[in-house]
């Protein structure tokens, strides 16, 4: 019998480390994203805008038409939010299809799709039902196929992916019950005993774990002679003894989703399971999210392109004062959005799909933005959209159906996208993931500087290398192409819309983003890390830079291939020009701001200074535990693994 499952004891400092040292150090790839944060448009990195071969579009649109017909044919999206279950006939069907090898290579039996249309595909199913693009995108962005394919070793692909590409559902085990975005707190051990490993702890939120037939479970190896030891990772078989599924979770949306929570007690894994090296695993699961990031913003552009369907159809034929509410400004205000941004969003996951497919860039940033761009404005869509149907967007499907209309889940797809702001990365976490990205090159500059245990004397020779720098790189922010009134004029053909002046506005607040960032390194210093609220501004200000780029050079293509050219630059156009207007509030709001009176109003509250704001309600939740008891052992509760065959 195993004891009690601890959680480490770190302080915030080590906690700090432990994520530093899983982060990747090196650029050895040009980085378009990371360029426009210290104040550089490289517009050579994206445009003319990469192209995906002959054969692979081929493949990729031979395999999204016959997804599209079963799609029509075999998926009930309705069933589904209905029974909360996917049907075993569908994920057969999946198999059947090739669907769970969409990312595996060929010569394992996979489809050997590139990353594009792999995201088309997943827009596709998750459009009929986000519940099936969650178990397909779970499986191959962060299961087991993508870290095998990185960092596998040979016999273990041999072994593995002709199973993931047909027959096997996987599931990534990470976050536990007291540990979310603060890994270095992880309480799940793997003990080594011979060519073995003795895994136990508890995981939370088994995206697929419910229906998993392999896992990757990051577990602690504990130091010791002649193991390292460290975060790792490790192939797990889900009918292991030892291994129970104790509760199959339900949520707000994605109510089909096979989520639950998973027990290992004293589970033994050979030693050849072990993924990488002891100590790799975070590593592994912070490079598999790069490209598998892309997923999530995938099914964010399927959301969009299905909102603006709705929107355009039922504003055509819904009359409100005598015309048809389309043709007032405030609800036309709204389908201009709705239109504008879902083109943009698009823009940028197949942007940054195409270059991961290339592998010519590091889009480590561009990933992380396109997952929060995409995340946070699905949901702005999504909103309006709920709003431009009035009740009829809070009514359910099946209440409208039942009493004869059309049966629009608009309410659901609200409550579906919901969790694309906060799993895989929160806005928050993926703020501060962004910021660490985007002013590493500040930090690396003030390097002893800012490190409270280094002397004097190394801050003082610090502080004249980062003179030598600044001294190089400030001058360089003052002017810019941007200034030049024919600068990009190829993004203003004759009868379309001027993109030029767009891109102009790029460059130039590109500059002043980087300078900003100087100003508050030069204020703030070693403390800059805690300025969240900076950050998170920093990082938006970035996103619509990126997404406004994008949109210009995707307009840009579709003129050029002759493929709704003029269309695309007036969507590009409108896009950029909201953007700009949330740009310029988002400067304001750097240094204007209510952040120091909001610290002070959040110790007022946890000390209890306003619990008198909280008379007169009654709280349901009642008075139990806030955090399940994560204590390894045998369970007595019934394993809910419902494994496909």
């Amino acid at each position: 019998m195993s004891g009690p499952q601890h959680q480490p004891k770190v302080t915030e400092r080590e906690a700090r480390q432990v994520a530093e040292a899983a982060r990747e150090q090196d650029w050895r790839k040009p980085s378009f994203a990371k360029e426009l944060f210290l104040g550089r448009f490289r517009l050579d990195l994206i445009h003319p805008h990469p192209m995906p071969a002959t054969e692979q579009a081929q493949r990729g649109e031979e395999f999204l038409a016959k997804l599209r017909d079963f799609c029509e044919t075999k998926i009930d999206g309705a069933l589904i939010e209905r029974e909360a279950r996917i049907p075993d006939a569908v994920i057969d069907g999946l198999k059947e299809l090739g669907a769970l090898g969409m990312k595996i290579d060929t010569k394992y039996g996979g489809l050997g799709l590139t990353q594009v249309y792999y995201n088309k595909a997943l827009a596709l199913v998750g459009s009929v039902s986000p519940a099936v693009g969650a178990l397909l995108s779970a499986h191959q962005s962060i299961g087991l196929p993508q870290p095998l394919k990185q960092f596998g070793t040979p016999e273990q692909k041999e072994t593995y992916l002709p199973r993931l590409a047909r027959t096997d559902i996987s599931a990534f085990l990470l976050t536990e019950p007291d540990v979310g975005s603060d890994p270095a707190r992880l309480a799940t051990t793997a003990v080594p005993d011979g060519d073995e490993y003795v895994i136990d702890g508890v995981k939370l939120w088994t995206t697929n774990g419910v229906v998993a037939d392999l896992m990757v479970v990051m577990a602690r190896v504990p130091k010791s002679e002649g193991h390292k030891g460290g975060i790792t990772a490790f192939i797990v078989e889900a009918g292991s003894d030892g291994v129970t599924v104790e509760n199959r979770n339900a949520f707000m949306g994605l109510r089909g989703l096979e989520n639950g929570v998973t027990r290992f007690h004293r589970v033994r894994v050979p030693a050849a399971n072990r993924i990488g090296p002891e100590g790799a695993g975070l590593k592994i699961a912070l490079t598999t999210l790069n490209t598998g990031r892309l997923s999530l913003p995938a099914m964010c552009v399927g959301a969009g392109k299905w909102c603006l369907k709705i929107a355009r159809e039922w504003t055509s034929v819904r009359e409100q004062w005598g015309k048809p509410v389309a043709h007032h400004e405030a609800v036309g205000a709204k389908i201009s959005f709705i239109a504008a941004t879902t083109f943009a969003l698009e823009a940028v996951v197949d942007l940054s799909s195409q270059m991961a497919d290339e592998d010519r860039n590091d889009i480590r940033i561009e990933a992380a933005l396109a997952k929060l761009y995409g995340s946070e404005m699905a949901w702005l869509i999504a909103d309006e959209l709920v709003q431009i149907r009035g009740g009829r967007g809070y009514e359910t499907a099946e209440s409208l159906a039942a009493r004869g209309e059309r049966g629009v889940p608009a309410e659901q797809l609200l409550r579906d996208l919901r969790i694309n702001r906060i799993f895989e990365g929160s806005t928050e976490i993926m703020h501060l993931l962004i910021a660490r990205e985007a002013v590493d090159a500040h930090l690396a500059v003030a390097g002893d500087i800012i490190d409270p245990d280094k002397s004097l004397g190394d801050k003082a020779k610090a502080g004249a290398q980062a003179g030598v720098f600044y001294a190089r790189w400030l001058p360089k922010l003052v002017a810019g192409p941007g200034r030049l009134p024919g600068a990009y004029g190829s993004f203003h053909p004759t009868g379309h819309a001027d993109l030029s002046t767009h891109l102009r506005y790029v460059e130039r607040t590109s500059r002043k983003l980087a300078r900003s960032t100087f100003y508050a390194m030069s204020r703030w210093q070693g403390r800059m890390e805690t300025k969240q609220g900076f950050l998170g501004r920093i990082v938006d200000i970035g996103a619509e830079l990126f997404a406004m780029s994008a949109a210009c050079v995707r307009a840009e293509l579709l003129r050029s291939t002759g493929d709704h050219g003029r269309e695309a630059y007036q969507l590009a156009d409108v896009f950029c020009r909201q953007s700009r207007i949330r740009v310029e509030e988002l400067f304001g709001r750097l240094w204007t701001n209510t952040d120091d009176l909001d610290h002070k109003v959040v110790k007022g509250v946890l000390s209890g200074t306003y619990t008198w704001l909280e008379d007169g309600i009654i709280d349901p939740s009642g008075d139990g535990p806030w955090i399940a008891d994560a204590t390894p052992g045998p369970s007595a509760r019934e394993n809910v693994h419902r494994p496909i065959r």
